[in-house]
């Protein structure tokens, strides 16, 4: 008791008794604290971001969204590359199979693609890189009608090389054009063509080139020239018909106003030659051997009639 009436002792006793009470309310508070934190990791699976892991966080998701749109970018271009292609093959099995030639020039005047009809009918085993002179050869056009030789307007028509039309269309822009001509392939064989250029044009309007549409008329020209032929053979014919029955008509005329026998007996002989004659002519017109007697020499025997 006396102790305890000292106040040195007094004094640290109190302090002491409240830094035990302060001590033990602190490991209070520190146990609920990390309580409540293992309560709080519990309930949250993932962490929360801290200032260190949130700019990696970004960078990983920007480097996942760039390699999906580089594997997007890789498909589409995939599906473009097998829809060129497709688009491609279909257009060569397309050429392929066409029965008139296609021949395509460049700019600078070279071929750069060619069918295989094209390539038959010119007769040449390849044409890539040939110049339109190299392939078209010889072969000329007519600026006029090939068939009178004039214009209708009476000037006289000439020729050009049909190469000079491929280049008017790759150097001037001309429009599309078609000519025919006769062609002689590199072995000698003689052909008629038809021959269709045209320009090509991008999309800005711009030249890329030329296309020639090349197609066999060889027998077409071939039958035309018969027909025309055979037309000329018949008015011949029907010119030999007509001059054969005026021989005969006057034959018959003087038959009937002559009275003596020995020239009645001429005469009818030569209505007989005559018939014999026109039977052969149309025999043979009938048969494609023709061979027609000349108006000339009728109209002599109709003359050597008369003088009998």
């Amino acid at each position: 008791m006396k102790l305890m009436a000292n106040p040195i002792v007094f004094r640290a006793a109190f302090v002491f008794i409240c830094a035990a009470f302060s001590f033990l309310i602190g490991m209070i508070l520190i146990r609920k604290l990390r309580h409540s934190i293992a309560e709080e990791a519990a309930m949250s699976a993932d962490p929360t971001p801290t200032l260190q892991t949130l700019p990696l966080n970004l960078y990983n998701t920007v480097i996942q969204q760039l390699k999906q749109q580089k594997h997007e970018l890789q498909v589409q271009s995939q599906a473009e590359h097998r829809r060129a292609r497709a688009t491609e093959t279909f257009s060569q099995a397309v050429l392929s199979n066409l029965s008139c030639g296609v021949l395509v020039f460049g700019n600078n005047g070279l071929v750069q693609h060619s069918n295989p009809a094209a390539r038959e009918i010119l007769g040449f085993a390849s044409t890539y890189g040939m110049g339109a002179a190299d392939i078209f050869r010889g072969a000329a056009v007519w600026t006029g009608h090939a068939s009178t030789g004039t214009f209708p307007d009476g000037a006289v028509a000439q020729t050009f090389p049909l190469a000079d039309e491929v280049q008017a269309v790759l150097q001037e822009g001309s429009s599309r054009r078609q000519v025919e001509t006769d062609y002689v392939t590199p072995a000698g064989v003689a052909r008629h063509i038809s021959v269709t250029i045209s320009p090509i044009a991008s999309g800005d309007g711009s030249l890329l080139g030329a296309a020639c549409l090349v197609t066999d008329l060889t027998d077409f020209e071939s039958m035309r020239r018969k027909q025309a032929l055979q037309a000329e053979v018949s008015a011949e014919m029907a010119l030999s018909l007509r001059t054969s029955l005026a021989t005969i008509t006057g034959y018959a005329q003087q038959l009937a106003a002559n009275r003596d026998p020995h020239m009645a007996r001429q005469i009818a002989q030569d209505i007989a030659d005559e018939a014999a004659q026109l039977d052969q002519n149309i025999g043979g017109f009938l048969t494609g051997k023709t061979a027609v007697k000349a108006p000339e020499a009728n109209a002599l025997g109709k003359g050597a009639g008369s003088a009998h």
